[in-house]
């Protein structure tokens, strides 16, 4: 058995005295395993750090053995993406995510994402926007899909503020003003509004996300939400508190 495809480091972990086991996340075969031998030596542990883009060849005897990598760099960011600590978490946090899919489950729309944000994870603002929206099409991938385009109890497009916690679809000010103490916040950017995140509204994405997540994912699974996420968000929040105006 052999492919080859474009991938994403996420992580390695030691195997043995030189060899690592790499998790990337490819287009074709998604989030995917392979042993890299000689993965410790000094030319490949610059190129084997999460965030960087390699190329992958894959073998092994059969489809379910764990395989082998041949691994090629493509885009090496990882140097980069230790500067800042959006860029560090933030891409811990991500694999995290990506693991709560099946294994070598394609999701080449969810690989797509992740080559934008890696690109983007020292914007706070950026990152953190993409970051949500990364988290909802997870989500959505995982069959808990919010329904964001209109009001759950009008069907209005129009002045969406917030999203029912039991549904998980929008509910515009009119038919939520009544219930507003119950429901979660939509900020405006995720309403289809063309404004740019900023402070406030990234914190409610990340409450809107994290509620979901708990309660569809993390809570039925009896795991706990990565930490690299809340070092994501506090990071995220504090950098575009210290850049908004006094």
């Amino acid at each position: 058995m052999q492919w080859s495809d474009e991938a994403i480091i996420l992580g390695i972990r030691r195997h043995g005295e030189s060899s690592v086991i790499a998790e990337v996340m490819t287009p074709g075969h998604g989030r995917h395993l392979g042993l890299v031998r000689s993965g410790r030596s000094r030319a490949m542990q610059p190129v084997l750090q999460p965030g960087n883009s390699v190329e992958v060849i894959w073998r092994a005897r059969l489809d379910e053995h764990l395989g082998e990598f041949r691994v090629e760099p493509l885009q090496l960011r990882a140097a980069r993406l230790i500067e800042t600590a959006t860029s560090v978490y933030g891409i811990q946090a991500l694999g995290a995510l990506l693991r709560l899919l099946p294994e070598r489950d394609p999701h080449p729309h969810l690989y797509e994402a992740l080559a934008v944000i890696v690109d983007h994870l020292q914007d706070p603002a950026d990152a953190g926007e993409l970051f949500v929206r990364f988290e909802l099409a997870v989500l959505n991938d995982l069959g808990f899909g919010l329904d964001l385009s209109e009001c759950a109890a009008t069907g209005a497009r129009d002045e969406l503020v917030f999203v029912s916690p039991k549904s998980g679809r929008a509910v515009c000010r009119e038919a939520g003003a009544p219930y507003a103490e119950r429901m979660l916040v939509l900020p405006d950017f995720l309403s289809g509004a063309s404004k740019a995140a900023d402070h406030q509204s990234l914190a409610a994405a990340f409450r809107l996300t994290a509620y979901f997540l708990n309660r569809h994912v993390y809570e039925p699974r009896g795991i706990d939400a990565a930490s690299a996420r809340d070092g994501f968000v506090h990071a995220t929040l504090k950098a575009l508190k210290a850049a908004s105006p006094a």
